[in-house]
């Protein structure tokens, strides 16, 4: 891949929002050059490893699971917290594996997505105004003057936590923690209490017969690494970009440009202008990225960003993330994927049910109902199959943490039940029980849909 008259500052010259107004130019500059001379955090071998692997999502070969927390915290950084929400994501790819058949590429929102989007750039608090949280890599909850100013050191706190977070998750990728023969072993212990174990146990039982059947047959983990180890992916949105341009680096086996912050990027709904500065930015670097793509988006405008990302039409190279809102699916999401589609434009569609679907509950919390997840992720795979497109990847915020953040579910978290343990910086967050729940429906529309696609070629031979 190569970008015309692309630098990794090009960005600087465009129109850009989402921005945030640091009182030092001076000091950010200092902070950006300190970053620019860190290692790598990933690689551009890694980066081109998942291109190839969403190539195969695109085709409908493979399933993209992408999932983290709503926004990293420095507070809340530690080695439980990276080891559920990893657990989660495991235990979420392999009820998709076994029930679907279909391999499961796993992407985190992980080591890296400190910084959010907002809807208003200040908070109003009584009479105090003060500029809006946006992340920790930006500023602090705290709603104080000194908390609300953009301070450039914490580009450098993120750097070293995300730097942190890859390591642990790399140990627990390839050190044995993935493996399969310690399945039942993944489940965590208030999952254990939910509705969804006995499922989850009938599938760890399952997958252990599996193995000793293998094993039986001479096909062990020492003859097949696949066993005891997977890959795992890292990704953020990419909104902060002066942290994106000091972690882009020149790979030496191609003389191309990686953003080694993470493996994949993505493009916000309230950054993807055709002629804004994170589009300019992401056009130049070989990282696979994405897309979100709300109710306002226009099928003319994001032909132009898809265009813009990847010229060359490469398989795997663009993820298009869905996040309509479930009583807007229908309405706006047939006219993108079709257009798409009938332009042959090669990406990999996924839902992103969680941004469209958030809403202020009776006693003052913002959350999430389960059953308005639910029900785009259900018009999502109804969309493509009238379509005869791949449903082929979901987008989620969650946690491995016991919260009580998003409402509904088996369950059955209420109102009420909202304050007992809601612990986010941002977004409200599905638990890992609901996400394996979730996981177990995806799990039963990928069947349907696989069905539905035989019976179609079939009736289309005849």
């Amino acid at each position: 891949m190569s970008a015309r008259n692309w630098s990794p500052d090009s960005w600087r010259s465009k129109p850009i929002k989402q921005v945030p107004d640091y009182p030092d130019p001076a000091a950010l500059a200092a902070a950006e050059e300190k970053l620019a001379k860190y290692p790598p955090l990933v690689f551009a071998g890694e980066a081109r490893n998942l291109t190839a692997a969403l190539a195969n999502v695109a085709e409908g070969r493979a399933f993209l699971l992408q999932g983290g927390d709503c926004a990293e915290s420095f507070a809340e950084f530690s080695a439980n917290n990276i080891r559920d929400t990893f657990r989660v994501l495991l235990q979420m790819a392999v009820v998709l594996t076994f029930g679907a058949a279909l391999p499961v590429v796993k992407v985190g929102r992980l080591a890296g997505q400190f910084a959010k989007p907002r809807s208003a750039p200040t908070e109003k608090r009584g009479d105090v105004e003060l500029p809006s949280y946006r992340g920790d890599i930006i500023n602090s909850m705290e709603f104080t003057p000194e908390g609300r100013q953009p301070d450039p050191s914490r580009l450098l706190q993120a750097y070293s936590q995300a730097a942190a977070t890859l390591n642990l998750l790399r140990a627990f990728a390839s050190g044995g923690y993935a493996d399969l023969h310690r399945v039942h072993g993944w489940n965590l212990g208030f999952v254990a209490k939910s509705p969804e174990a006995e499922r989850w146990q009938d599938v760890a039982s399952r997958i252990t017969e599996c193995l000793e059947f293998m094993k039986a047959c001479g096909i062990t983990p020492d003859q097949t690494p696949e066993l005891r180890t997977v890959d795992f992916y890292t990704s953020h949105e990419a909104l902060l970009l002066g942290y994106e341009q000091a972690l882009t680096r020149i790979d030496s086996t191609s003389g191309e440009w990686v953003d080694t912050s993470a493996h994949m990027l993505w493009i916000g709904d309230r950054t993807r202008q055709p002629d804004g500065a994170h589009v300019e930015f992401l056009r130049g670097v070989l990282n696979p990225v994405g897309v979100k793509c709300g109710p306002t988006t226009d099928p003319d405008e994001l032909l132009r960003v898809i265009d813009i990302l990847n010229p060359q039409n490469k398989p795997g190279r663009l993820t298009l993330i869905a996040r309509m809102g479930h009583d807007k699916v229908h309405k706006h999401l047939p006219a993108l994927v079709r257009r798409v589609a009938q332009e042959g434009r090669k990406v990999v569609w996924s839902c992103d049910p969680m941004h469209g679907n958030t809403l202020t509950s009776t006693s003052g919390f913002k959350t999430r109902p389960f059953d308005r997840i639910l029900s785009e992720v259900r018009q999502f795979f109804e969309v493509h199959l009238a379509e005869g497109t791949h449903a082929s990847g979901i987008h989620l915020e969650l946690t491995g943490q016991d919260v009580t953040e998003c409402m509904g579910g088996a369950q059955a978290i209420g109102d009420d039940d909202l304050s007992s343990r809601y612990h986010t910086h941002c977004d409200p967050r599905l638990n890992a029980s609901q996400a394996l729940e979730l996981a177990f429906l995806i799990a039963e529309m990928l069947k349907l849909e696989r069905s539905n696609r035989g019976g179609l070629r079939h009736a289309a031979q005849a």
